[in-house]
């Protein structure tokens, strides 16, 4: 078994939550609310904004906002927790 992950899908649930499949068949709920809430930096918080939340893109396996303007690893994203 390959140590190399990437997401294959995304989909919004509700609210700050996300489901992530990867390429193992791997699946996660991951919930971005706490760390958008705790965050004091205006670009990140800009996100609690649902609107913006929800633009979200999986582009070359990771998890994108805007550009890479909001992204996590790989290895935090697979064990549900963001940082």
């Amino acid at each position: 078994m390959s140590d190399y992950f990437e997401i294959t899908h995304a989909q919004y649930l509700k609210g700050y939550e996300i489901k992530l499949t990867f390429n193992d068949g791997f699946e996660v709920v991951v919930d971005f609310e706490q760390f958008l809430a705790n965050s004091q930096h205006p670009e990140i918080r800009k996100y609690l904004d649902l609107e913006e939340f929800k633009k979200f893109k999986v582009r070359d396996g990771d998890l994108d906002w805007n550009d890479f303007d909001l992204c996590f690893p790989i290895s935090d994203l697979r064990e549900g927790k963001v940082a």
